[in-house]
Formats: structure tokens, sequence, C-alpha cells
């Protein structure tokens, strides 16, 4: 697929691993990359989707080195691309599991946001939405996913005073739906999308997610030209 992104089909699940070696940045690269991926297993018909990152780095974000060069068309471009993927994971039609394998910051834990079922794993590892901290402004398709997404008791801490959680506090928080230990993520994800995948109908499981997305879905289609920061 790529240096960086790395896709399998195995017994009908699409597993697609992210890896630059470093943090998981979302550059252009990456963004381009896992969008062909998401390509692939629709033309695969995979019955369900994994993705995952290195061990101890799920994502840290936007590419720091684009968000922080002062181009705002290049920032405007990237953070686009990046709300573009969140709105396809948000309506993929199959469903897509996350094994987030340590630190999911930013817009990594944006994502987690926007897909069906995420799986985290225990240690010391931060998830969070800390672009307040950090100067920077969430963009209203992290906004309006984070209001669907997590717990209603959280979310003015998560957003606006980007409060850092530990795995097992980000469940109650709603960016992961359960922990495992390190060395059975990966099982678990595939696992859970491999159970999906034989027990749903597809076309059924499809219409219900935008049925039961619609609103949302229009706000972030809506939200596309929105502020570019983030």
């Amino acid at each position: 697929m790529s240096e960086i992104v790395h896709y399998e089909l195995k017994e009908g699940v699409a597993v697609i691993r992210m890896d630059d070696g470093k943090a998981n940045a979302f550059s252009h690269a990456m963004l381009d990359a896992l969008a062909s991926a998401l390509d692939q297993a629709e033309s695969d018909e995979a019955g369900a989707v994994v993705i995952t990152g290195r061990p101890g780095r799920f994502s840290a974000g936007f590419d720091l080195s684009v968000m922080r060069a002062g181009d705002m068309g290049e920032v405007q471009k990237l953070v686009g691309k990046g709300a573009a993927l969140g709105v396809r994971l948000f309506e993929y039609p199959v469903p897509v599991v996350f094994a987030v394998s340590g630190h999911a910051l930013a817009m990594g834990a944006v994502l987690c946001m926007a897909v069906d079922v995420r799986i985290g794993v225990r240690g010391e590892y931060k998830l969070g939405l800390n672009e307040v901290a950090i100067g920077m402004t969430l963009p209203p398709f992290a906004l309006i996913l984070a209001e669907e997404r997590l717990s209603r008791r959280h979310l003015t801490r998560a957003t606006a005073h980007a409060e850092v959680y530990s795995p097992e506090s980000a469940v109650d928080a709603g960016y992961l739906d359960w922990v495992v230990d390190e060395d059975a993520l990966e099982e678990a994800a595939f696992s859970h999308a491999r159970g999906l995948s034989e027990s749903l109908h597809a076309k059924a499981h499809h219409r219900t997610k935008l049925a039961l997305r619609a609103e949302a879905i229009e706000r972030l289609k809506s939200s596309m030209a929105g502020s570019p920061t983030g």
C-alpha cells in the first residue's frame, strides 16, 4: 500500500496498520495512504475494517510542521483532508474497529470518535483533544464528533479544557469502548471485527448507521468549509 500504511485482507477483514516510524502524524502522505487503503477495502468487499498504529503510538494528530508553518492555505488543505477522512469513517459502509495501540492525541483522538468500535491498551498512554492547550482552536467537525460520541459529563472538560485521559478514563469519557492488555490488542480488534462482519447484514448495517447518524453527517458535511485550525 505504502511505506507508512500497510494493508492486509485477512479472513474477509481489512487490517490497516499505520507506522511512520515516529508519532504517526496525519501528514498529507499518511492521509492519502489511509484513503487508498479504505478504497482497497471497499474494492475487496471487506466485511469490516481494523485500523491500528505502531506499538505505543496510535497517532499524535495533524503534522505540526504544516500546522505551525504559517501557511494557512496548506493548513486548510491538510485539515480539510483530515475532516474528509473523519466523515468517511463516520459513514463507512462496514463496521470500522480501531485498535488504539498507544497515545491518541488531537486528530488521533478525533478519529476515535468517528468509528464504530474503539479498543485501547492498558498502560501509561494519553488520549484526548489537547488542541486548546497548545494554542489551537478545535475545528467544527471535531466538535460535532465530540458532541456525538463523548459523555455529556466530559464534553466541556474534553474540548474547552483540553483534558487528557488515561486509557481507562478514556472509556468513561467516550473515546474508547474498552481496554485490553497490549499483547491482546490486535487479536481482540480482529476477532471483534470478524464477529461483526459475520453477524451483521451489510446493507442493513449501513442503512441503519446512516439513519442513526443522519443529522450529524449533515452537520459534518456543512462544516467542511469551517475553521481551518485544529
